[in-house]
């Protein structure tokens, strides 16, 4: 690994990787897996703990760690964050715990977003520590993780160990999760400051993060809480927040499985939340998604002026709309969109002119998501205001011009930020100006509740319209587009 820290040692676009560290990993990878297997074994029998190539190569391509991000581009992010570490200062993260239904039921497993950024390891038990070992980007990577146990994977499925922690992912340093006390212990010791998410302030927090090892976890939150420890949490908000070409590719794949899954769905026909719900996951799958990104939101009629309504159990009656806020994950990147469309195919005249009302606004502001137009989400939000204003003025609402009018009737934000998580890089502002690579939703609502204060035809009605968008310098490019939204295009779908 001596070639590959000097080789990210110096400054450069991290999407643009020089030659001499591809072709590095180039040949990291052929030869990884010589400390794994004796010649007479092919790789494809080996078994990890997640998907690779030589196992998955139908789900993998060569050169890639995971979907659509290859071994390179993990070793470039932790390049990148060193570089913003102080001298001797480490980066500590942990993976996310399993959790628990009851019992020994377990929930799906979702990895920690920071340490799958940085890693691409998607194991629970497992530690990664970046260490800035000097100038510019050069550092030393750990990897701590559960070693193979045939006993264990008996159960469990396999593991990938810590001869893959260093030969598949590219670590420095490895060891076997439980025994990570001594070298952390010194890592943190000789440390000028540490950054980290785990919650040392919380003692049982951190202890959770050691669940196998209370020992571990008393001494480390002693020595921690001796030494200067900074939240993490804005250095990776600053790495993620510029998606790299690879990202937005993952989701783009996502988000057109996911937009057209929509549109499938609004040329059938259902009459309970649940199918509908159910027939949109396997949709989203079939299409290539690892996955449903989130729980959904399928709300027939009046359900639709509860924002988070997950019930999904009612039944879709004859004349409403239903309001659908779904997507899919691929490669650990997920897409968010929400349609609303009429249970029998055809927009009644005013479910027509309230809906078109939020088109028009969504459509204006999708295409002021570019890096010329020099705006912040923030302010998005606010043209998003002003713009429903007037059309609902127009169409008889009484709002006599204050903002706080039209708190009820659309009472959350225009966008967020989206990629690895919904509602990604938390924390980071939405007041600062749009640059190129990042993505976001644009996703205008009018609620209008059974109120006398609104016009009678419009009550009871929810609609909100959203797209996936990722900015580019002079133009937007919308990652949804496959989820019909205009008037006539869904209406089309009922013939």
């Amino acid at each position: 690994m001596r070639l590959l820290r000097s080789l990210l040692r110096a400054p450069g676009s991290r999407k643009r990787p020089s030659a001499a560290l591809t072709r590095y990993f180039q040949h990291r990878r052929i030869s990884a897996f010589g400390s794994l297997r004796s010649p007479e074994t092919p790789a494809s029998s080996l078994k990890f703990g997640q998907p690779i190539h030589e196992t998955h190569p139908h789900l993998i391509k060569p050169g890639d760690l995971t979907p659509g991000i290859s071994a390179l581009e993990y070793a470039t992010r932790r390049a990148d964050l060193a570089e913003k570490l102080p001298l001797n200062g480490v980066a500590i993260l942990a993976a996310a715990p399993i959790k628990h239904r009851a019992g020994v039921v377990f929930y799906e497993f979702h990895q920690d977003s920071d340490l799958f950024y940085l890693t691409g390891f998607n194991e629970p038990e497992a530690l990664a520590v970046v260490q800035k070992t000097g100038p510019g980007r050069e550092h030393r990577f750990w990897l701590f993780v559960r070693p193979k146990d045939s006993k264990a994977e008996l159960w469990e499925g396999p593991r990938s160990g810590v001869e893959a922690a260093e030969d598949v992912f590219n670590a420095d340093e490895t060891g076997e999760i439980s025994e990570v006390r001594t070298p952390l212990y010194r890592l943190i010791k000789d440390a000028s400051e540490v950054f980290t998410n785990i919650p040392v302030a919380d003692d049982n927090g951190f202890k959770r993060q050691f669940h196998n090892d209370i020992g571990i976890a008393n001494t480390l939150l002693s020595l921690v809480k001796d030494v200067k420890v900074q939240s993490l949490r804005p250095l990776m908000n600053v790495l993620r927040a510029i998606k790299s070409p690879a990202e937005i590719e993952n989701m783009r794949i996502a988000g057109k499985a996911s937009g057209r899954a929509f549109t499938e769905a609004m040329r059938a026909r259902f009459t309970n939340e649940k199918h509908l719900a159910a027939f949109l996951d396997y949709e989203f799958k079939i299409r290539g998604c690892d996955t449903s990104a989130y729980v959904p939101v399928v709300a027939g009629g009046e359900n639709a002026l509860s924002i988070h309504y997950v019930q999904n159990n009612a039944i879709l009656e004859e004349g409403d709309l239903v309001l659908v806020d779904a997507g899919g994950q691929y490669g650990g990147y997920v897409t968010d969109i929400t349609r609303t469309w009429p249970t029998e195919g055809r927009f009644t005249a005013p479910q027509k002119d309230l809906y078109e009302a939020v088109l028009t606004v969504q459509r204006s502001c999708v295409s002021l998501c570019r890096g010329d137009a020099n705006l912040s989400l923030d302010r998005l939000h606010d043209i998003a205001l002003s713009r429903l204003r007037d059309h609902l003025r127009d169409l008889g609402f009484d709002l006599p011009g204050q903002s706080q009018d039209l708190e009820g009737l659309f009472p959350h934000h225009l966008g967020h930020f989206v990629g690895l998580d919904l509602h990604d890089t938390p924390g980071y502002s939405r007041a600062s100006s749009l640059v190129p690579g990042q993505c976001i939703t644009i996703e205008p609502g009018i609620y209008v509740p059974d109120d006398s204060r609104w016009p009678a035809h419009f009550r009871g009605m929810g609609i909100r319209i959203e797209d996936s968008v990722c900015i580019e310098e002079g133009s937007p490019y919308v990652l949804t587009t496959e989820a019909v939204k205009e008037i006539d295009d869904i209406e089309a779908l009922s013939l």
